[in-house]
């Protein structure tokens, strides 16, 4: 019996260890919140706490006051990427101001908090989601999968999408759109950023067996606030087509590139992520290829979602024998990390 309280204590004191440097959050209607702060992004806090399983998330906008002796990043409206030892927030002309260190920075002003101390899994984001459609005539069933893997550091971040939609019915040759891409960003001073990206695409409408595109490309964010993102990118790319054999095979060409990417949300559970690219060839004359995404989400509990896809592509000089265009529309529901 001795042995089962002497486990007991100490299994408490452990407890009371990891929680013995408590991060505080007070709201703006006054509750007052103790756990661990795991990151803000997008407007969203969210928080351990020793009395929930699952954690706590809060709109940035609700905080009032925040305090930690933890290491931070932390990323401002205007851009700018700081590393705070310790959070504590005061009054400064009347605005809720966040110090650590030396450095204080608007509460308001804030769009990105992440523990430093943080491993690797814990910078990772993921999202996987299904759909599937069936119809008894002809037999006509469609699968589409959407998957996304990111990595954020302090400086630096990597993401790979994967899209997937195919078709099968009777009498009629299978129908497939595979979408993918791998992003390196390099973030710089005043919210500017380098970017290089490798997409590659496999469309059976516009006879495309395989589509890779490799681009390097200077942004910069617009607006990057607490609900939205707006970002803009100007670059070269070289592009490289395989085409069926019925058709050319090869076709290869150098391209300029400008980009428009549109990242809503804190409109309750919504979000939209939007990005539109022209591709006014180099090396073709008149050639202009344009490629248009769009993807609303809306949130449901345990991390689950559900979405609306659109993906749009367009070549003013297809390949004799293939479309100008082609499009996809997919629902799916998933889950994201």
């Amino acid at each position: 019996m001795k042995l089962k309280y002497l486990i007991l204590c100490i299994c408490l004191l452990f407890g009371a260890s990891l929680f013995s440097q408590n991060d505080t959050i007070t709201l703006t209607n006054g509750d007052r919140i103790v756990g661990e702060v795991k990151k803000m992004d997008r407007g969203v806090l969210i928080i351990k706490t020793p009395y929930s399983s699952s954690d706590l998330k809060v709109k940035w906008k609700k905080v009032n006051t925040i305090k930690s002796t933890e290491h931070f990043l932390i990323i401002s409206s205007n851009g700018e990427r700081l590393k705070l030892k310790g959070l504590q927030t005061h009054k400064a002309a009347n605005i809720n101001v966040v110090s650590g260190g030396d450095k204080a920075i608007h509460l308001t002003d804030i769009v990105f908090i992440k523990p430093v101390k943080d491993g690797f899994v814990s910078r990772l984001n993921a999202s996987v989601s299904f759909g599937y459609n069936f119809t008894k005539a002809s037999n006509l069933s469609q699968l589409s999968v959407a998957s996304t893997l990111g990595y954020t550091s302090s400086f630096y971040s990597i993401g790979i999408t994967f899209n997937s939609v195919r078709s099968n019915q009777d009498s009629v040759e299978e129908i497939q759109r595979t979408y993918g891409e791998l992003a390196f960003n390099y973030f710089l001073e005043r919210d500017n950023f380098l970017i290089y990206q490798s997409e590659f695409l496999s469309n059976s409408e516009q006879k495309l067996k395989l589509r890779v595109t490799n681009k390097l490309g200077f942004g910069k964010y617009f607006i990057h606030n607490n609900q939205m993102f707006l970002a803009g990118v100007l670059g070269v790319a070289w592009n490289n087509e395989e085409y069926e054999a019925s058709l050319i095979q090869s076709r290869n060409s150098g391209e300029a590139y400008a980009s428009l990417a549109v990242n809503m949300f804190d409109y309750n559970d919504l979000s939209l992520v939007s990005n539109l690219t022209a591709y006014p060839s180099l090396t073709e004359k008149g050639r202009v290829r344009t490629d248009f995404k769009m993807d609303l989400k809306y949130d449901l509990p345990l991390d689950l979602f559900v979405k609306l896809g659109f993906n749009y592509n367009y070549d003013n000089k297809p390949v004799e024998g293939s479309s100008y265009s082609d499009y996809v529309i997919r629902t799916t529901l998933g889950w994201e990390l």
